[in-house]
């Protein structure tokens, strides 16, 4: 898939998700929401990798099914990866592994009263870039890597708790990948059999609220 499909793609999932309609009588919502990701790649044996800061941006809709129970689709542009220190012969820098998705979740919400959400379900991501960036001592320097040498769909299970204070909504959110990312041997050799773990923590404006937007 091209660039150029990927983001004609993207804006016609995101334009049917707000277009989306509401079957259950209650108030809709749908709007925008971005955040912060905190994401590491888990290895088997392998437990020191550190946190990489990233963030994520996108859409989401909400329909409801019932007096307790929604539907919600998002989409979202997502920056993940892990980050780690070096120390060569006394020179102290760090290298990143970045990894860009266009991640596609679509979870069950579970409506504790009117204040806040339950949100469980499944995701899919597409991969749209791959690097490494090292600074520190011995200099800084960005590489781009071959998107084919790994896999282009991520997929996992993610969960999390949203608070609503209508038309601001503010949530966290644990995502875990299930697919290897690496494809080719020598993607393998670098980061061997990782998958995707990330947390979010996110604000979202619901663009449909009664109270003006």
């Amino acid at each position: 898939m091209t660039m150029k499909k990927v983001r004609m793609t993207m804006l016609t999932v995101a334009i049917l998700i707000l277009g989306a309609g509401f079957t259950y009588a209650q108030s809709p919502k749908g709007g925008v929401k971005g955040g912060l990701n905190l994401s590491n790649l888990y290895i088997d044996d392998i437990e020191d990798e550190n946190v990489r800061t990233g963030f994520h941006v996108g859409v989401y809709r909400q329909l409801m099914l019932g007096p307790s129970f929604a539907i919600q689709p998002e989409l979202n542009y997502s920056t993940k990866g892990a980050e780690a220190e070096y120390n060569i012969i006394g020179f102290e820098g760090e290298r990143k592994f970045n990894l860009n998705y266009i991640d596609l979740p679509v979870l069950f919400t579970f409506k504790l009263g009117d204040d806040a959400d339950i949100h469980i379900g499944p995701y899919v991501g597409y991969l749209v870039g791959v690097s490494t960036s090292t600074n520190g001592d011995l200099g800084d320097n960005y590489r781009e890597l071959d998107r084919d040498d790994y896999e282009k769909w991520d997929y996992g299970l993610s969960g999390g708790l949203a608070l609503n204070f209508d038309p601001i909504a503010f949530g966290v959110r644990y995502n875990y990948g299930l697919n290897e990312i690496a494809k080719a041997e020598n993607a393998k050799r670098q980061i061997g059999d990782a998958k995707n773990s990330f947390a979010q923590v996110y604000i979202a404006l619901n663009l449909m609220s009664r109270t003006g937007y």
